[in-house]
């Protein structure tokens, strides 16, 4: 979504890097491409005027102008202010003292409601919250069948009393489903209402009628980010004939420039409260101003990725990932493959290499990463036998053969595969054992011999070496030569002499092991019984 504004950005940051100090003129430029970056991200002018005012302010201020990094702290600048803009805390949902929490959608036809509302039911459920599903959009053709899908997807019943399609008052559907919630102990009531392809006088009088019937605790404007700035004035339009308390921004996932998602909250007010970010039910969470400012600056969002994590896994799947790497036993295929299928769960790896930070530089070559060469990876190894993947080494030309048939792939592929995972097992092996070059060891793991000890081994074994400059080498025999030259004048040289029976001839022995007579019995000294 903001790939472009966070290109344009990237770059003109990094050519404030390595200035001492900032100029008036750094200033300008600097201010005049973050503008220029921000008007082509689809942003609202007057959004943009602020936007570029408040910075040039602060730019110039002390904080800039003492700092031991001005270009860091332009760069901090921009992103405080990109968080202000975005709503500065994430919002939350307000619950109603007294169960149920009524939360209406309202929005155009075609911004994503009625899946909105299955994507929220779902989050609330994770929650340990019990959702109620309400069809209220009785205009729109299969509404109500397309939510009852949602429901049953999510796992979350839907109230659906009209068939809809033209037929059923949605403001008796809407007042009665609360009552249904009472008697069914669910403590929040999700409604989806009707939209229309334009603002128009009818939708706005339906949907003030169920506010007005209900009292939701909270009204949330659905909007498609990838409608640029009509999405600004359809925003304020509802605001002023409905009215509304957040926003939930959908197909953020989308190659439009998300000037939309930071203009709404700037001229209506209201803050962004859910981002939906793909077509799965998962793909759905709070939106959190400061995360989304670090994206949009390449500095990664580590903590939603962390997030994430928590969620699909549970602490006895990372323990049981974490024993098996510090282990001193070898990684197998066997553990490559569960280990890969957890990432898996995790989503698309493009996504998650995108929450890194710095990796906006790279995106060319995240876009090339197909999700489908891991299930090619998954079918080679369970194309394997148990032993085969407890150790590779055993799989010869033939085995190669059979495993390629099995996962419909080339033997190419399997030799691979099979080299790069010996690269990856030799490479975690030097982390148990010492590290690698240049790298301390793993903590937790097994160490091999210190680095010390390692090294004054080698050391004591070697000597001291000869070096690879033959004009060095050279001298370095003609000062051995003369040193010994020096030690036979002065009768030093001679060898030093050694214990009796270990010099110049054969060791004496004992009595009776000498003229090669075996020994016997009586040749030791034994006990008396």
């Amino acid at each position: 979504m903001f790939e472009t504004l966070s290109d344009r950005l990237t770059s003109v940051f990094s050519s404030l890097r390595g200035k001492g100090r900032l100029s008036e003129e750094d200033i300008n430029a600097t201010a005049r491409e973050i503008r220029l970056a921000l008007l082509e991200a689809d942003v609202a002018l007057p959004v943009v005027r602020e936007f570029i005012a408040q910075i040039k302010e602060r730019a110039r201020g002390e904080e800039v102008s003492k700092a031991l990094n001005p270009a860091q702290q332009v760069i901090k600048i921009v992103n405080e202010e990109l968080i202000e803009i975005l709503g500065g805390q994430t919002r939350e949902i307000r619950f109603a003292k007294n169960p149920p929490t009524v939360i209406m959608l309202a929005g155009l036809q075609g911004a994503g409601k009625t899946t909105l509302a299955g994507k929220l039911a779902k989050w609330l459920a994770a929650q340990r919250n019990t959702p109620l599903l309400v069809a209220a959009d009785l205009q729109r053709p299969n509404a109500v069948t397309q939510l009852q899908v949602m429901g049953q997807r999510a796992g979350v019943p839907v109230y659906a009393p009209q068939p809809g399609n033209g037929v059923g008052d949605p403001v008796e559907v809407a007042r009665d489903s609360i009552a249904h919630a009472q008697r069914n102990n669910h403590n929040i009531v999700i409604i989806d209402t009707a939209g229309r392809l334009g603002v128009d006088t009818e939708m706005m009088q339906q949907a003030a009628d169920i506010r007005d019937a209900v009292s939701p605790d909270e009204i949330l404007f659905v909007v498609d980010a990838m409608i640029g700035q009509d999405a600004v004035n359809t925003a304020q339009a509802f605001l002023d004939g409905v009215g509304y308390d957040a926003v939930a921004l959908t197909k953020l996932d989308g190659d439009a420039r998300g000037g939309a998602a930071l203009s709404i909250r700037h001229i209506t007010g209201r803050p962004i409260m859910f981002a939906s970010t793909g077509e799965k039910l998962e793909d759905f969470d709070l939106f959190h101003p400061d995360r989304m400012a670090s994206r949009i600056l390449d500095m990664g969002d580590v903590l939603t990725l962390i997030e994430q994590a928590q969620r699909t896994f549970d602490e006895a799947e990372v323990e049981k990932m974490a024993s098996t790497i510090a282990s001193d036993d070898d990684f197998t295929l066997e553990d490559f493959l569960q280990q890969m299928m957890m990432i898996r769960r995790l989503g698309p790896i493009g996504n998650l290499l995108g929450m890194m930070p710095g990796m906006g530089q790279m995106r060319d070559q995240i876009n090339n990463v197909d999700d489908k060469d891991l299930d090619r990876i998954a079918a080679i190894i369970r194309s394997m036998t148990p032993a085969e993947r407890a150790n590779p080494k055993i799989i010869n030309g033939s085995r190669r053969l059979r495993i390629a048939n099995g996962s419909g792939t080339q033997v190419s592929d399997v030799n691979g595969l099979v080299t790069r995972f010996f690269e990856a097992q030799k490479m975690l092996r030097q982390m148990k054992n010492g590290g690698l070059p240049g790298m301390p060891g793993m903590p937790g793991m097994g160490g091999g011999r210190k680095k010390g000890a390692k090294a004054a081994g080698k050391k004591g074994k070697k000597g001291r070496q000869r070096s690879g400059n033959p004009m060095k080498a050279k001298e370095q025999e003609a000062a051995k030569a003369a040193e010994r030259q020096r030690r036979q004048e002065e009768g030093n040289d001679t060898p030093p002499q050694l214990p009796p029976g270990l010099g110049g001839g054969s060791p004496q022995l004992p009595p009776g092991f000498g003229g090669g007579r075996i020994p016997d019995l009586s040749d030791f000294k034994l006990p008396k019984k």
